[in-house]
């Protein structure tokens, strides 16, 4: 019980490499329906890209960088890149896509915005492909 209450860390690791995975899975979920012509091509007939001179393109892109940012995610490999491409690719989503009511329609993109956020200042952890190729020797 002394432990829950406590401010020390307690299996910090562990806890932020299973939630690295998950996002990341959730990621590259999403992102698989770039191989979904149909599902595409419903997005590019979205009203939020009519103002891009090629909404495909567009639609191609986010979903591309949801799928690669979630792979990279869940293998913890150049963490904080991926984290980066999540946060843009999602606050995207959230304000230009979606209405920007991130506080109640919206939230989902937000809050993945914000778990990317952990992981551009935390990096990979013990557990990830970083820790192997980039750990100080």
């Amino acid at each position: 019980m002394k432990r829950i209450f406590s401010p020390d860390t307690w299996m910090i690791q562990e806890g932020l490499t299973f939630v690295r995975i998950i996002i990341g899975l959730l990621m590259a979920y999403h992102g698989w329906e770039v191989f979904d012509n149909a599902k595409m091509e419903e997005y590019a007939k979205w009203e939020s890209f009519n103002s891009h001179t090629s909404p495909a393109t567009m639609v191609y892109i986010g979903k591309s960088a949801e799928l690669i940012s979630g792979v990279l995610l869940a293998l913890g490999l150049f963490t904080r890149i991926a984290a980066v491409i999540l946060i843009v690719t999602m606050l995207y989503i959230c304000f230009k896509v979606g209405n920007g009511r991130f506080w109640y329609e919206d939230q989902h993109p937000f809050l993945f915005a914000l778990m990317g956020l952990i992981y551009f200042f935390a990096g990979g952890g013990k557990y990830s492909i970083d820790n192997i190729l980039f750990k100080k020797k």
